[in-house]
């Protein structure tokens, strides 16, 4: 029930989809619905119609219950920022994606844990990035893609950064004395909706994650980290740190945790793990 999944767009991937044979629709509004989809599914592939946050949602779920490696997930993206899809190449068209879903064959794929149980898919940001989100939410259903850059400018306009620890893979990164604009970490390289690419080599299936780091707190250091970031080539700049790594500790703030375009409530500390091919998803 997320983004852009208009009636039409649904049944256009259904159509294609029910060419393989009987499928069973079901439109998930709370937690319990994707429990009891995901209690008589019986080795049938899942077909997540949504976007980042849906996925998120589908995924975490499989793993908390022990499924992860066991389901294989396509992905028809009808969501809003849909950047899990954009990064790994999945058709942005409903038909095409269901085709795909049909096509091809479910891989193993990298996951990301934390430490409060919960998953990263795409992506996770903390700093500027989280407080864009937090902007842009009321603004998705008017402007949809667009909101992102619109939140972007609307957080970083008087931000003056956060005091945050950060290390990876138990080597300290900022001590959190320095001020942070943004740091997080990417499993696939691009964030709100395309608008902005994290790390333009991330990949989902090269069992890393690439941490960014960033301390452009200055007014017009803001601006050229944000011009640098549509283009992803903030990481040439003498402020931005990147490291590949497995473990990922973040602690200090308080600070709120951009996952996936889901939003926590301020932390003081937070660990997140990479899972290697931990979960099969249908890949071009």
């Amino acid at each position: 029930m997320a983004g852009r999944t208009q009636r039409e767009a649904v049944a256009a991937a259904v159509a294609v989809l029910e060419t393989a044979g009987e499928i069973e629709l079901v439109e998930c509004r709370m937690p319990a619905d994707l429990d009891a989809a995901l209690d008589r599914r019986a080795g049938r592939t899942l077909v997540v119609v949504g976007g980042d946050g849906s996925l998120h949602a589908a995924v975490g779920r499989l793993w908390s219950r022990g499924e992860a490696d066991q389901c294989p997930v396509g992905v028809v993206p009808l969501g809003t920022g849909n950047d899990f899809a954009r990064g790994v190449g999945i058709p942005l068209d409903p038909m095409a994606a269901a085709e795909l879903a049909l096509a091809a064959s479910a891989q193993p794929v990298d996951l990301v844990t934390d430490d409060a149980g919960g998953v990263v898919v795409n992506a996770m940001h903390v700093g500027v990035g989280a407080e864009a989100a937090v902007r842009a939410r009321p603004l998705k259903p008017y402007l949809r893609i667009a909101s992102f850059p619109v939140g972007a400018v609307l957080a970083g306009a008087r931000t003056r950064g956060w005091n945050i620890r950060v290390e990876v893979d138990g080597r300290t990164i900022s001590r959190g004395r320095r001020r942070i604009l943004m740091a997080g970490l990417a499993n696939a390289p691009s964030i709100a909706g395309g608008t902005a690419i994290l790390a333009p080599d991330a990949s989902v299936c090269d069992g890393a994650f690439d941490v960014v780091v960033s301390y452009s707190v200055g007014r017009l250091a803001r601006l050229g980290y944000g011009l640098r970031l549509l283009r992803g080539t903030h990481e040439r700049r003498a402020d931005v740190q990147r490291v590949l790594g497995r473990t990922l500790e973040i602690s200090g703030g308080p600070f709120q945790v951009n996952a996936d375009g889901e939003i926590s409530e301020p932390l003081r500390r937070r660990v997140w793990t990479l899972q290697p091919g931990a979960w099969r998803c249908i890949l071009p």
